[in-house]
């Protein structure tokens, strides 16, 4: 029996809208940058993207920030808040360039509001430091003589706790272990819609971060990778030591039980010639600890987490 165009219409229509509300209660990750303090070419400094409810904001602000924003089509001023997981200069860099450039009358810039950056404590000071380095700078500019709210940048500490909760998207900071003598650095967790993802920043093995994912679909998290001779020099002892490696990762990972693990930050330490080696070797140390699903992260690699986790690699196509 032949089905009635009309019905055929309205079941098409259904699908559409079930799938739209399914899209809308998803949470996007771009992983703007997946890189250390190396400049590298092909991954910029630590910047994690977070969409969510129609929201967006980003998780540090390494250097190429801005580029990378653009790259995925998104002009820079779209971005009005920023957590910061620690003040290392990789994941603050780019900090200015995101603020300012971000506020310029141009068609990649025109943010219409302050710049919110929130961050452990110091995140308030650096902010002053930068508002007192570019004083200078907005006050040459003949569209900033009044210097409006949409020229200005505001930075706030934050303690652990819920420190963003607005249209459904609640951001949580947690405390974890970025090495001996010890500074302020956090992670952070994302819920939205049933959806939850958290961001390490950079630490050793936490079991704070562990307590604060336990429930997550993604975790992203940093990773150093390095051959056993490496830590013959005590510099590098000390710097490996305020890391994680692949095989502590899995351990995390193995407590956490995510449905996607996604490295970030990734760190060789290795001599030019065996780098490549070093960085096929991660996801097999990794599954010595841990036998679920991990990826390595690349810079605007997408993860959409919804009722599934679909992962998409950025084409070679550069704008």
């Amino acid at each position: 029996m032949m089905v009635p165009i009309w019905r055929c219409i309205v079941f098409a229509l259904a699908a559409l809208a079930i799938s739209k509300t399914l899209c809308a209660q998803a949470i996007t990750v771009v992983l703007l940058g997946t890189g250390s303090p190396e400049p590298a070419i092909d991954r910029f400094g630590p910047a994690t993207l977070v969409e969510a409810g129609g929201q967006r904001f980003l998780i540090d602000a390494g250097r190429g920030v801005t580029q990378r924003l653009w790259q995925h089509s998104l002009r820079i001023g779209e971005i009005s808040t920023v957590f910061l997981t620690h003040l290392h200069s990789d994941h603050t860099v780019g900090l200015p360039d995101l603020w300012l450039s971000g506020w310029l009358q141009t068609r990649f810039g025109r943010r219409a509001s302050p710049l919110r950056v929130l961050g452990p404590t110091g995140t308030a000071a650096l902010v002053r430091g930068l508002r007192d380095a570019y004083t200078g700078d907005l006050r040459a500019r003949p569209e900033s003589a009044a210097l409006d709210s949409a020229a200005a940048v505001e930075g706030q500490d934050v303690e652990e706790g819920v420190v963003y909760d607005r249209g459904g998207v609640r951001v949580t900071t947690f405390n974890v272990d970025h090495g001996s003598p010890p500074i302020p650095a956090v992670g952070y967790r994302v819920d939205f819609g049933g959806r939850s993802v958290v961001v390490s920043g950079d630490t050793r093995p936490s079991e704070n971060l562990i307590r604060f994912a336990r429930g997550a679909d993604l975790v992203v998290h940093e990773v150093m990778a390095f051959f056993p001779e490496a830590q013959s020099a005590p510099a590098t002892r000390r710097i490996v030591a305020s890391h994680t490696s692949p095989e502590q990762a899995g351990r995390v990972f193995a407590a956490v039980n995510p449905k996607l693990a996604v490295f970030t930050h990734v760190s060789l330490v290795a001599v030019p010639e065996r780098r490549q080696t070093l960085l096929d070797s991660i996801l097999p140390w990794t599954r010595r600890t841990h036998s679920g699903r991990v990826v390595i992260g690349e810079d605007l690699m997408t993860i959409i987490v919804g009722d599934t986790i679909e992962v998409r690699r950025r084409s070679d196509n550069i704008r």
